[in-house]
């Protein structure tokens, strides 16, 4: 049977449309809504009309999915706190030096940076105006700061700011990533300038944190190294703030990173074990209904305890849908839960759709339960050990297979020893997750470290190492993948065809593979020549210095003054390789002149020569803060535009701002505007 044949997969697949077209199509809130109550009292009035006439089956449906899809732009419309009167940004203006009195609540602690501690914080009063929204709060860590816990409510004296754009090239947008969690600006304090107001919990969240709080402390007095407490934190406790840029960089590269995301295979595991500790309730007369009470009840504690994250969401989600018909004895379809999952988290929350997590944890179910059958169908053997191996390959590789288009689209690599990891790890996985929690428990009642702490310990210190190993297989991790959105359309595609062709073999089918082959190869082929045709160069943005790119075909021609440390550990030139389809770049010292085309670029430095020139340049670029007469610059060259990068001094930048906007040239700093591009 074909997933697609599914009513309630249709209609959540209609909510979906709905939430996309409410995000990238400006529909007020006020329509959509009156639209949706429309549909819905006609489609109820339809219903009593037509549930007994098949004549008007296909009417019926066709009017129901119009139904979704306006719900959808409507449930985003609502979720959407800007459509609000109340709306902090309706009270103040964003950028304006004005000092507010801005009373808030702390709703998520998000991992620090070296300069600020950083929360998810919820507006609740500007002055004496009550508003709602959320912002990011930027704390300045120093000694006498302690982090604040979840529904600690602040006063603070401050502005509020805009986000920051990417300000290079193919950059991760956090602006973005921050708008798709309903949070439009920031604010940065210290402790000077807050009020503690009071630290009651009043929230399900604020007694979650105070539960993780509780159980880290006591883990805590088992003295862990902070590798092994950090991926505890991550396993037991949804917490992955602590976990350091190396360590997560080697379950990526080992292709396990999502070992460290409870998801799908945690909460499978969690509810087999469930499953067996209750068993016993099923002797006593409604026994199963207890034991479907208490498997959800622990389920969705688990869940809040662990931070309700999009994959959190969807593996409780769907395993509670499971619980509840293999303990009532209700049959089930994986595509029917999947479904119901999607379309509930999808109603409370609209924005859930373009979480990375969330889509990656989608697809690699979907890729499990329809590919593995195939994949272990094929290649099956009549020996039990030898079968119960190849279960576990085959779901790796389907897995892999159903997150490998958009894993390329979002991160640019693939780890070759991905069947490895979890061949290895998976197996094992359930004994540590149950040791853990008999670790947690212990913890929980003061008992001195013993031989279980040591065992637990041991197994979390051995999965660093094994996956540390083969993170350092460099050879098997294909890095710097070039990949765009359309391509990763015309990707699953292709697997679908072949998916559908595997299942059954027909001529039509394979017809359709070919020409999904062709689509693909089509779109990959023009994609790679459209951005090698473009010739550019880009001024990029770095702080205290000076990165200058002319890209010709499918060459980057480099120019510089990173040291070598710092080009090799800096991301923004790999950003924009990868984003442009450049297969080699060669680097060499910043000259004085570029020139593209029939556009000329001059470089200012520190020396500020410039004199005697043969030519009228285009554009100037000032670097290393030159000690020049600007005014003069300008009245001895008719410049299009003025350019200055990062490293320039602040004060500097301020004061020929100033100049070009007396003189009526165009000014672009590259620390406000972002990268400088000359096509």
């Amino acid at each position: 049977m074909k997933a697609i044949d599914f009513p309630i997969v249709k209609l959540t697949l209609c909510l979906v449309i709905g939430i996309i077209l409410g995000t990238y199509c400006d529909i007020s809130l006020n329509f959509s809504l009156i639209i949706s109550v429309c549909l819905l009292l006609i489609l109820f009035v339809s219903y009593f009309i037509s549930r007994h006439s098949l004549k008007r089956h296909t009417d019926f449906a066709i009017l129901a999915y119009f139904t979704l899809i306006s719900v959808g732009i409507s449930i985003k419309n609502l979720h959407n706190q800007q459509n609000f009167n109340n709306y902090y940004s309706k009270v103040l203006k964003l950028n304006n030096n004005d000092l507010h009195l801005i009373k808030i609540t702390i709703a998520e602690n998000l991992k620090p940076n070296q300069t600020f501690n950083r929360y998810v914080a919820k507006i609740t009063k500007v002055d004496s105006v009550n508003v709602i929204g959320k912002i990011l709060l930027n704390f300045k860590r120093d000694s006498t700061h302690t982090l604040f816990n979840i529904d600690t409510q602040l006063v603070l004296k401050g502005r509020l700011q805009e986000l920051y754009p990417p300000l290079n090239p193919h950059q991760f947008d956090y602006k973005a990533y921050l708008n798709n969690h309903d949070i439009y600006a920031q604010m940065y304090s210290d402790s000077a300038s807050v009020i503690v107001e009071h630290t009651e919990m009043h929230s399900v969240f604020g007694y979650a944190d105070y539960v993780r709080r509780k159980v880290i402390s006591k883990l805590d007095n088992y003295h862990f190294e902070p590798n092994e407490m950090a991926v505890i934190k991550a396993l037991f406790l949804g917490q992955r703030q602590d976990i350091s840029n190396e360590l997560r960089q080697q379950y990526v590269d080992a292709g396990a990173i999502h070992i460290l995301a409870i998801s799908g295979l945690h909460i499978g595991i969690i509810l087999i074990i469930l499953n067996h500790i209750f068993g016993f309730l099923k002797r006593f007369k409604k026994g199963y209904v207890l034991k479907t009470i208490l498997i959800l009840f622990l389920l969705w504690a688990f869940a809040i305890i662990a931070g309700l994250s999009p994959s959190v969401l969807r593996a409780v989600t769907m395993f509670s849908v499971v619980a509840i018909a293999m303990n009532l004895k209700r049959p089930y379809n994986i595509y029917n839960t999947l479904a119901i999952s999607a379309f509930v988290l999808l109603l409370f929350n609209p924005m859930l759709l373009f979480e990375i997590g969330f889509q990656l944890s989608y697809l690699a179910v979907i890729g499990i339960v329809s590919i593995q059958p195939l994949l272990f169908n094929a290649i099956k053997t009549k020996y039990w050990f030898i079968n119960k191996i190849l279960i576990l390959l085959t779901v790796s590789i389907a897995a892999q297979i159903g997150v490998l288009p958009l894993s390329l689209f979002y991160f640019h690599q693939f780890p070759g020893l991905f069947f490895i990891s979890n061949v290895v790890v998976i197996p094992f996985l359930g004994f540590i997750l149950s040791c853990g929690f008999i670790v947690t428990v212990l913890a929980l009642l003061n008992i001195p470290y013993n031989f279980l702490v040591l065992l637990f310990e041991t197994l979390i210190r051995w999965m660093n190492q094994f996956f540390n190993w083969v993170s350092q297989q460099d050879t098997f991790i294909f890095k710097n993948i070039s990949f765009t959105l359309i391509m990763v359309i015309s990707c699953y595609l292709l697997i679908i065809c072949i998916t559908r062709l595997l299942v059954a073999f027909h001529y039509k089918r394979l017809i359709y593979v070919l020409i999904s082959i062709m689509v693909f190869q089509g779109i990959y082929l023009y994609t790679n020549y459209s951005n090698k045709a473009n010739s550019e160069l880009v001024i990029f943005h770095k702080s205290r210095h000076s990165v200058i790119g002319k890209k010709q075909d499918d060459i980057l021609l480099l120019s510089h003054d990173l040291d070598s440390i710092k080009r090799h550990s800096d991301y923004i030139i790999q950003n924009y390789t990868v984003g442009n389809f450049i297969d080699s770049t060669r680097e060499d010292n910043i000259s004085n002149l570029y020139q593209l085309n029939d556009k000329t670029l001059l470089v200012v430095d520190s020396t500020s020569v410039y004199s005697n020139l043969s030519f009228q340049p285009d554009y100037v670029l000032l670097r290393q803060s030159p000690k020049i007469n600007l005014n003069r610059l300008l009245d001895s060259l008719k410049i299009k535009t003025v350019v200055t990068d990062g490293s320039n001094y602040t004060s500097y930048v301020k004061r020929w701002q100033q100049t070009c906007l007396k003189q009526n040239v165009p000014f672009h700093y590259t620390g406000e505007k972002g990268a400088f591009i000359i096509k």
